[in-house]
């Protein structure tokens, strides 16, 4: 395992007059498999126009990449996708979707510096696929949502039955969306920025803790 990467959230905002943080900008991750709907969802929900670094699939790559169950994607995203959007007046969240090829992950490092936290994008039909994303997150202590993408030919299953199978630390959020729909997207976001939030003030708390007991 590599060294941990705990130097806390990335924020940025302009200071109005008074002091106070008029704006605020959170960095987001988006990870998972090949061809789980990372792209798609960041499209979606960007207020912006997305950035994407997406090369179409070739004959050399089809020995590296398992297309497997996704045998109709053509593109694949090298380096990442990058969108923005609005959660309320004064809070942005600045999203990158990261490339779920193995050969690739040597960016993820780079990605997650400064992170707020993840969502991990699941696909029920090759659920195997988002565990080296869930790997990843909880040795490097990001908090993150897995958010299950609900494809039409997929089984459905309930958010306890995936945290199960999936073997996720006790409180870590499932969620069910739709990558394609923004409204959805939105919805994962939301619970991703009030979780990780949570677990953020926690270990400021348990950090601070002994100090001032100590007073």
């Amino acid at each position: 395992m590599r060294g941990l990467h705990d130097n806390g959230p990335a924020r940025t905002g302009d200071v109005a007059d008074d002091g106070d943080l008029a704006a605020l900008a959170l960095k987001i991750l988006v990870a998972g498999g090949f061809g789980v709907g990372k792209t798609t969802l960041v499209g979606a929900v960007s207020e912006i126009r997305p950035l994407r670094t997406e090369e179409v699939l070739s004959e050399a790559g089809e020995l590296v990449d398992d297309t497997g169950g996704v045998d109709r994607k053509t593109t694949t995203t090298v380096a990442m996708d990058f969108g923005r959007i609005t959660i309320r007046a004064g809070l942005s969240l600045y999203l990158f979707g990261t490339p779920g090829q193995d050969r690739f992950w040597f960016l993820w490092d780079e990605l997650s510096q400064g992170a707020l936290g993840a969502v991990v994008l699941a696909d029920t039909r090759r659920l195997e696929d988002c565990f080296p994303a869930v790997d990843y997150f909880e040795h490097r202590r990001i908090p993150f949502v897995v958010a299950v993408n609900c494809f039409a030919d997929a089984r459905r299953y309930g958010a306890n039955e995936v945290s199960r199978a999936l073997d996720l630390e006790q409180g870590t959020p499932v969620v069910l969306c739709d990558a394609r729909d923004r409204d959805s997207g939105k919805e994962v976001l939301i619970r991703l920025v009030e979780y990780a939030g949570r677990v953020h003030t926690a270990r400021l708390l348990d950090s601070v803790g002994p100090q001032a007991g100590s007073v």
